[in-house]
């Protein structure tokens, strides 16, 4: 079987008497509305919003200001159909780990709402659309980023590093770290060091935020037998990392003050979520030195706050030039 075989073998859980997984029965009683939802699904809506996050800031910090409104548009949904076709590829490769999950075997495939062949065509056909959305509507710079992420996101993280090493979600996080460079070249058409500090922000935020959803479900990635930090190490080495790396990237997210020549509003609001983030990060270090029961060393806590940090420091980047007209 290849890497992306569309066949469902004995991926599936739900076979027929032949061997086959049977989708038409399924599929025949499914309402358009369903299959639609499904699709939409598979691309995983939730971690595109994240993404977009990144990426729209970073176009105010390039222009100075308010960028242009039809190449925000542009970006935008060239972003999200580049997004969305990496996520639909990643779920038709892991169909197999999400059955076993409890956190993601309600998403599409693993309840055989669409077949993993359509998924794959979809996936494709998304790829394709935002590569020449974005290289006509916006830049072949920034398109040629996209695609790049795409790739590395299906091919290194999914396809190389998940099954393989528990450091996957550090090198294959580097993923979507893309959209602060794809953000600030569909702007200026070119690269420079400030989207490369922001880029460097979103890489070293990524463990801790990852590894403490994977700490409340340490359990699923061991029944997957997906080596994920949290499900092959004691939660005390975790929190000893997350913290390491929270620290990082607080420090990295000051850096950004000095290179991109900001005002005053972001250095106050990144010193300021910056610890918070840490102090968050130490609490749930020190709850991991006490204990290893996941419910009492409270990891979602840190989770939702990790996305608040980020969003917050983001909608810093975009208003800082704004006050500063």
């Amino acid at each position: 079987m290849t890497a992306l075989d569309p066949q469902p073998g004995a991926r599936a859980s739900a076979t027929a008497r032949d061997g086959h997984t049977d989708y038409s029965d399924r599929l025949g009683r499914a309402s358009t509305r369903d299959v639609l939802a499904a699709y939409v699904g598979l691309t995983k809506p939730r971690i595109i919003e994240l993404l977009l996050l990144t990426t729209v800031p970073v176009m105010f910090l390039a222009a100075r200001g308010v960028p242009d409104v039809w190449l925000v548009i542009a970006t935008v949904v060239g972003g999200t159909l580049s997004a969305g076709s990496a996520n639909v590829l990643n779920c038709v490769y892991d169909r197999d780990i999400d059955e076993r999950m409890r956190r993601t075997r309600r998403r599409a495939l693993p309840r055989h709402a669409v077949t993993p062949r359509a998924a794959l065509v979809f996936g494709l056909v998304l790829g394709v659309v935002s590569t020449l959305l974005l290289g006509l509507a916006v830049n072949w710079l920034s398109s040629g980023l996209a695609l790049a992420a795409n790739v590395f996101y299906v091919v290194g993280y999914t396809m190389l590093l998940k099954r393989r090493t528990s450091q996957n979600i550090v090198w294959g996080g580097a993923a979507g770290c893309f959209p602060a460079l794809i953000g600030w070249t569909a702007v200026t058409g070119s690269l420079a060091w400030a989207p490369v500090v922001l880029f460097l922000v979103v890489f070293f935020w990524t463990p801790p935020h990852f590894w403490a959803l994977a700490l409340r479900y340490r359990e699923d990635y061991a029944a997957a037998d997906v080596p994920m930090l949290p499900s092959v190490a004691p939660a005390a080495e975790v929190g000893n990392q997350i913290l390491a790396y929270a620290v990082v990237t607080v420090a990295t997210s000051v850096a950004l003050w000095p290179v991109a020549g900001t005002g005053w509003l972001y250095p106050v609001a990144a010193g300021v979520l910056g610890a918070v983030f840490v102090a968050e990060s130490w609490g749930l270090r020190q709850r991991a030195q006490r204990t290893d029961n996941v419910v009492e060393i409270k990891p979602m806590r840190l989770f939702h706050w990790s996305n608040m940090y980020l969003s917050l420091l983001f909608l810093a980047v975009a208003l800082d030039p704004l006050l500063g007209r």
